[in-house]
């Protein structure tokens, strides 16, 4: 089962066309290799109301439609032909102030929508479909959406103000600051442009006297990468050089972090003492590890000394 894949155009073509033939979410997840659940969420995250009614029938989704007999709501008459009873014109809903809303049950369980629904023609509720093309253009602009703005939080941003913008202020550029900085400051020369261009950080374009004399590319630079700079460094490799030397002890580092913006974990793992050391970093740069191994150092030369 293909599990933790987006849905592609044609996945989601499939799903309108069974439902419309009263395909089971069972049926559907077989056909597309996927999990109920995942159909399930899919038509639900992407439903398209329509307050429409059948044939010959206007749109009226009140629960006393059957047995009002109120008449002349709106005056003058809005309707383009005159009724006798409000009930048979579309804006009822709208002008009368006993409004009941009535809801399909079948909406409140699978498929959840009227594609397959056989008394469409004589339903004069809102309706809930699923088409393709509106749930493949949703998904295209929440893609767009969380792949926009930037991915610092509060506390890193405020980090970056305090050392980038007093610098900044000194007359230092920002290329000169991330390579004096490089173990402080935890991004790229780009994005310190972009943080100042966005007016992220207090510091202005005003107060970068080069960048105003150049005007923007208009070709965009593709870098490429030199896959060479892998061969030897692979998982693979490490599970290849570990088979041919069984002994050699291995120590583990990684990151921990609990919520976003807050405060890190350092963690060294001896695996064959099964041994591990923990220690809280105030931000996620290579400073604060290196804060980490000379404090490390000093009292380990301390103690042998």
């Amino acid at each position: 089962m293909a599990n933790n894949k987006h849905l592609t155009n044609d996945n989601r073509c499939t799903i309108q066309t069974m439902l419309n033939e009263k395909a089971s979410f069972k049926a559907i997840a077989d056909t597309l290799d996927k999990d109920p659940s995942t159909i399930s969420k899919e038509i639900r995250s992407h439903l398209v109301f329509r307050k429409t009614g059948g044939i010959n029938l206007h749109y009226n989704a009140c629960a006393l439609r059957f047995k009002c007999t109120k008449s002349r709501l709106c005056s003058p008459c809005h309707a383009s032909r005159n009724y006798k009873l409000c009930r048979r014109c579309n804006m009822c809903n709208t002008f009368c102030k006993d409004f009941q809303e009535e809801i399909c049950p079948k909406l409140s369980k699978p498929p959840y929508v009227c594609n397959g629904c056989g008394n469409r023609s004589t339903c004069s509720l809102e309706k809930r479909f699923y088409y393709a093309s509106e749930a493949q253009k949703e998904y295209k602009l929440v893609l767009s959406e969380s792949r926009s703005g930037i991915s610092l939080s509060e506390a890193e941003v405020q980090h970056l103000e305090e050392i980038v913008t007093p610098l900044i202020r000194k007359k230092q550029s920002p290329h000169h600051i991330c390579v004096t900085n490089k173990d402080s400051v935890m991004v790229s020369e780009r994005t310190i442009y972009r943080l100042i261009d966005s007016r992220i950080l207090s510091a202005m374009n005003m107060d970068l006297p080069r960048k105003v004399r150049f005007s923007a590319r208009k070709n965009k630079v593709h870098v490429k990468v030199d896959k060479s700079c892998r061969i030897g460094r692979t998982f693979e490799c490490f599970n290849t050089y570990l088979a041919g030397h069984p002994d050699i002890p291995i120590v583990q580092l990684d990151s921990v972090e609990g919520k976003k913006g807050e405060k890190f974990l350092l963690t060294i793992h001896f695996v064959k003492a099964e041994f591990m050391l923990a220690f809280l970093r105030g931000h996620n740069d290579s400073q604060s590890v290196i804060d980490i191994f000379e404090h490390l150092y000093l009292e380990l030369a301390q103690t042998t000394s």
